[in-house]
Formats: C-alpha cells, structure tokens, sequence
C-alpha cells in the first residue's frame, strides 16, 4: 500500500486528524502524514485570497514522505476544503504564479465532505478556478473517491442548527432543504466521472471533546468503506 498525505479543511489544525491518521495506518499498514497546519495558518487565506501557503505546506510534506518511504506515489486525502485545494495542487495550469503539477507524485485522491462547487462569495474565485480549469474527475491517471456524507436534512427554522445547515446547504447548492453531512450537501461533494460514494449517518467534521463519539468521515466504520479504494 502507498502512503497517504491527510489535507485537512478550511481553519481545521493538523491535531485533529490524529485519530484518522492512526486508523489509516492500522488499515494500510503504510506511513500516514498529515500536513502540519496550525489554525492560524489559514488567516492569510480568508475573504477569499489565495491558498497558496496551504499548497506550499502540502507540496512540503508530499516530497517530505516520499523522500522518506521511497515511494514513487501517494494516497491524498482531502477533507472539506481541503479536498478542493488538493485539486489545485494536482494540477499543471498557473495559479498565482505557480504550477503544482502534484498529479505525477498522487495516485489516489480521496475528498471527505468536499464542496466542490459553491455559490459562496469568498470561495468563488478559487471554486472557478478549480472547475473552469479541472472540471470533474479531469486526470485520467488519478482515481478520483469523493466522499459524501447524508445525516442531516436541511430545514427552514430558526434553531441555530438547523439554520446553520440550511444556509450552509443553500450557498453550496442553491437549495437549502437537500441532504448533506451537516456543512456539504451530497450532490455537492461529488464528481462528475469520480467514483462517488455516499455514507448513511455520517456528520462533516471530526469528533470534539464535548462530542467524543461523533460519527463522521474518519470514524471507523465510515473509513473502512471509503478506505479500501485507497492504493
């Protein structure tokens, strides 16, 4: 088995991935790294502004396991945004300056919960960029596994949750009342020619203090449906 590189979501640190991190190595029986993000690390990136400092960390720990292991490729795991940046860094056309070109050193790109389109304001530019350049599963060589999850049904109403998710459903898709995972409605966290999955009961983010067997994409379960399309 290859080893995996876990990208994690927007704001979301390195630490809380650890458990996810473990679980991948007792079922690959392969080094797993996550790419060492602090919360502050994403500030540079909000309103909209460019990820690069996210690709360049990622870029950082890809060539950092590979000279480590030997391997010739990796498993990437994106989570949330992080599933979308990963799209960026697979890719071979300019952004801001750069050229990635991540798509010879990954043979496998797994996306949890990732909204891979949006009608969000502040994610639109990198979103169009994503898409008008890489529409769909666009790397032949690459298998594309995008992860939905379906637990919560958007509703109109004025509890904090069910706002939260409606409106987060709505400025994803254009509908607020859809399935999702809580953040990403289903047809959102899929990929047109992608190998497209959908997981029953399984919630966007990983478990807190205060909800320690919360159920989401790294869960045990969840993760050994999703995990044997790894290479």
């Amino acid at each position: 088995m290859k080893p995996t590189v876990i990208l994690p979501g927007y704001l979301a640190a390195a630490r809380e991935y650890r458990d996810l991190e473990r679980r991948l190595q007792t079922l690959t029986q392969a080094p797993v790294r996550t790419v060492p993000l602090r919360r502050q690390d994403w500030l540079i990136t909000l309103g909209g502004r460019p990820v690069t400092p996210i690709l360049q960390q990622l870029d950082q720990t890809v060539r950092q396991i590979i000279q480590e292991t030997g391997a010739a490729q990796i498993n990437l795991i994106g989570h949330s945004a992080g599933g979308w940046i990963a799209r960026i860094y697979l890719g071979d056309q300019p952004y801001c300056g750069d050229r990635w070109q991540g798509r010879s050193c990954v043979s496998t790109l797994v996306t949890l919960g990732t909204p891979h389109r949006s009608q969000e304001r502040w994610t639109q530019d990198n979103l169009d960029f994503v898409n008008q350049n890489y529409p769909g599963a666009f790397y032949p060589q690459i298998n594309y596994v995008c992860v939905a999850g379906k637990s919560i049904l958007g509703r109109r109403s004025w509890r904090l949750g069910d706002w939260f998710t409606y409106n987060s459903y709505q400025i994803t898709c254009g509908e607020g009342r859809c399935w999702g995972d809580g953040v990403t409605p289903i047809q959102a966290a899929h990929l047109t020619g992608g190998h497209n999955l959908t997981l029953e009961g399984v919630l966007h983010s990983p478990p807190t203090a205060a909800q320690p067997q919360k159920r989401w994409y790294g869960s045990q379960a969840p993760l050994e449906e999703w995990g044997q399309y790894l290479d």
